[in-house]
């Protein structure tokens, strides 16, 4: 089939996680505090907003490695929005209001509170709501039950999947009857869960999108080993007799590092997966088209080849070796069944020349990172070779702060960054919403050819690295970053308007 992917209209978004919203609760999550940041970046011309996975969030608190790769981070259901229902009350919802550190994520706390609340409010619903609850069940059937049984299971057990008892481990269909039985209470609170998560996220995101601006999801490409999906279909998944991974995903040693990364998740069996049309792949994908108006992809490469591990191997990628991917044989139903969506491919990393070709054949719009493009090489990076289809980036979740980046850089090659972009005179290291080396930096790629410019928004703030998302292979302490509400208005508004205006990108 020949494809031709939609492409984005010239335009500019802001990148916030859901977690880094200010809110009173440990963690942002879809209060009016998710409105109001809508609400500033339409008066500033952005017409998207991207944020990272909103399922549930795994080991790290990663949310690239979350519990299942279609339920929603619970953390992240507002107990004011519960109060509206009548399922808490307002002393309860003060009572949950959190009194820690403004400027970080406080995953501990938000977990806990976010079981206690929910628990109560519970037990307070009514016989209209279970009406709409049992309609959710139905609609969601193809994931919802199993991961219900699977959370309350987790709940009992202190170990992974593979270690429970056989019945439950290879799903017999008597000890799935027998479980459904004895953890039917719990199985019926992990459902109304979900329904409150995506009820209002659903309702959020169409009151973001009545102010212009629309949503930019972001799929990983591999799901966690021990999660709701490998458990449920295993025969989806390259495991052996034991249901214990054949192999693991990663990437190969590079100029960054000599042992490659080990990611750990367990690898894909397309074979398999082609004999039904490779159904999971194609609920998933559609799961999340109906959750945002737009898609990144992350790990594109992998649809065309992928890095497989001997999965003894945890310290290091050297042993690897590639494997061809679905390619064309899944993406050409990806786009039978979503012709009108649109998608970015994160296509960073090592790229050899048949991947790169594969993929710019395609047409999807893939990715440009300025601070990717000042490594003394002609890289694609660099804004004056940006291709019409990319989204330019000054960094993503995985980068430091542009701010930051600079301060990292030796004198030669910060200054000839400061001049690429017409920075001149001294204070560039001063940080804050009037910083001019961030601000020259930005309008640099507010002025490139690339459709879509997307901004974190600590670049906008000028602030420094220790206010970065995620430093890859670091296991603990990423994630954390929060913005509290008298620091999110700060931004510069006029600013950053007058250059969506002045630049066609409104």
């Amino acid at each position: 089939m020949q494809k031709k992917f939609k492409r984005f209209k010239r335009a500019s978004g802001i990148l916030l996680n859901i977690s880094s919203l200010p809110g009173e609760f440990g963690i942002g999550c879809f209060s009016h505090d998710a409105d109001a940041f809508a609400d500033i970046a339409a008066d500033m011309g952005f017409s998207w907003w991207q944020i990272l996975p909103i399922t549930t969030v795994g080991c790290g608190n990663s949310p690239y490695s979350g519990i299942s790769t279609y339920a929603g981070n619970r953390m992240y259901i507002c107990p004011q929005e519960l109060e509206r229902e009548g399922l808490l009350s307002s002393d309860e919802v003060n009572a949950c209001k959190y009194h820690g550190e403004p400027y970080r994520t406080d995953y501990d706390f938000a977990r806990l509170n976010s079981e206690r609340y929910l628990r109560l409010a519970y037990s307070r619903v009514t016989s209209e709501i279970k009406a709409e609850i049992e309609a959710f069940r139905r609609e969601q059937a193809h994931w919802i039950e199993d991961y219900a049984l699977f959370m309350a299971l987790a709940d009992d057990n202190s170990t992974a999947w593979w270690k429970w008892e056989d019945g439950l481990k290879f799903r017999k269909p008597e000890a799935i009857a027998k479980a459904k039985e004895q953890y039917k209470e719990d199985i019926e609170f992990y459902i109304f869960e979900q329904y409150e998560f995506f009820r209002q996220w659903n309702a959020l995101k169409a009151r973001i999108n009545e102010r212009g601006v629309r949503i930019i999801g972001d799929l990983p490409f591999y799901v966690a080993t021990d999660s709701a999906d490998v458990w449920a279909h295993p025969e989806d998944f390259d495991l052996d007799e034991n249901l214990l991974p054949k192999a693991i995903a990663g990437v190969p040693p590079d100029a960054f590092s000599k042992t490659g990364q080990v990611w750990g998740n367990c690898l894909y069996d397309f074979k398999n997966m082609k004999k039904d049309g490779f159904k999971w792949w194609r609920n998933r994908i559609s799961h999340c088209l109906k959750l945002y108006d737009a898609l990144r992809l992350d790990h594109f490469r992998a649809f065309y080849n992928y890095y497989s591990i001997p999965a003894k191997d945890f310290d290091t990628a050297a042993n690897g070796h590639w494997e061809l991917g679905p390619a064309d044989s899944l993406l050409d139903l990806v786009y039978s069944d979503n012709p009108d969506a649109l998608f970015i491919a994160e296509d960073l990393g090592l790229i050899d020349a048949d991947c790169r070709e594969y993929i710019d054949s395609l047409g999807i719009p893939t990715m440009r990172i300025f601070q990717f493009g000042f490594d003394g090489t002609p890289s694609v990076h660099l804004p004056y070779r940006y291709d019409v289809n990319t989204v330019a980036y000054t960094g993503t979740h995985d980068n430091n702060t542009t701010l930051g980046w600079l301060y990292e850089l030796n004198e030669g090659a910060r200054n000839y960054v400061l001049k690429y972009c017409g920075f001149k005179g001294a204070g560039w290291g001063a940080g804050g919403p009037d910083c001019g080396s961030t601000k020259a930096i930005i309008k640099t790629l507010m002025m490139s050819s690339s459709t879509l410019m997307i901004l974190p928004y600590q670049d906008m703030l000028g602030y420094g690295g220790d206010t970065r998302m995620n430093i890859p292979g670091i296991a603990e302490g990423n994630w954390t970053y929060r913005l509290p509400y008298h620091l999110m208005t700060t931004v510069d508004r006029n600013y950053f308007l007058d250059l969506n205006s002045t630049y066609g990108r409104m």
